[in-house]
């Protein structure tokens, strides 16, 4: 008995300093974000707002109803465009990855084990490795000029299939057998990806649609390379990095506006996740299986 209590002890005080270490880590990841959201209520424009906090009574949502009013930025546009991106982005490199996927765990083809190998060492190369080759194939085609966002649409599409990795190894969590029951059915390769596969994979389609709508939604890299002065095509975050820099003549005149813009683009991912956060869990943990 008195061991038992001595192991619940023991227990009860490692829980808590777990608990601690976690309230700690919490204000840690909090702080800037409350910083950020504070700030945005500043009722200054320049780099003064971070060393004079206002007070209660001084904070104001005039920075919020700028970056709303399209004659005072293009903000909603900028928003708007990244909306457009990332949502075709998401459609399209969720169903390639799906179909990999599937392609990856279920048929047995010659040359399928050094495909994967390929694929894998060519994912350990940074994207933006291929930024110059990118640009000049589109300039090519014309997208820079005159389509600019099919162009990035295009750039975070092509090679989505290669991010299969995390699909198949869900995919390889589902019985085979049925597989073989549907062929017996006569079920094409078709009709058992769409009609069985798919609705038993609920899980890794959510985190794959999320993975894909993030990425075009938080880049700014293959933005500011392919569409380069093209100020009306901008995302969220080109547009809002040209705030920081000067803008007419005055440097950091929408500098308490780039907080208030990052707190409205941060709230479609806030609510993508706390949406679908136990699918996104269970997409990771049922993906994390050796192929």
């Amino acid at each position: 008995m008195a061991r038992v209590k001595s192991m619940k002890r023991k227990n009860k005080i490692i829980n808590t300093i777990i608990y601690v270490v976690l309230a700690i880590l919490s204000v840690i990841w909090l702080t800037p974000i409350a910083y950020i959201v504070y700030i945005s209520f500043s009722p200054q424009d320049s780099q003064a707002a971070m060393n004079q906090f206002p007070g209660l009574g001084d904070l104001t949502f005039r920075h919020y109803i700028n970056i709303l009013n399209p004659n005072y930025q293009p903000y909603i546009q900028w928003f708007l465009n990244t909306l457009f991106v990332a949502l075709i982005t998401m459609v399209v490199n969720t169903f390639f990855i799906m179909a990999v996927a599937y392609t990856m765990s279920r048929l047995k083809f010659k040359g399928r084990k050094n495909l994967m190998l390929v694929n894998l060492i060519l994912g350990m190369f940074p994207g933006f490795m291929s930024m110059i080759a990118i640009y000049n194939i589109l300039k090519l085609v014309g997208l820079i000029d005159n389509a600019p966002l099919f162009g990035l649409i295009l750039c975070y599409t092509m090679t989505s299939g290669m991010g299969f990795y995390v699909a198949k190894g869900f995919f390889d969590t589902i019985s085979k057998s049925l597989d073989e029951a549907a062929r017996i059915d006569g079920a094409t390769n078709a009709q058992i990806f769409f009609q069985i596969i798919l609705p038993l994979s609920k899980p890794i389609i959510v985190y794959t649609l999320v993975q894909s709508f993030m990425g075009p939604w938080m880049d700014f890299i293959f933005c500011k390379v392919i569409l380069r002065e093209n100020v009306d095509s901008y995302t969220v975050a080109l547009g809002m990095n040209s705030w920081l820099s000067d803008t007419g003549g005055k440097k950091g005149k929408h500098f308490v506006d780039f907080f208030a813009g990052s707190v409205l683009i941060s709230i479609p991912i806030m609510a993508v996740f706390l949406s679908t956060q136990k699918y996104y869990v269970a997409g990771v943990t049922g993906g994390a299986v050796k192929g």
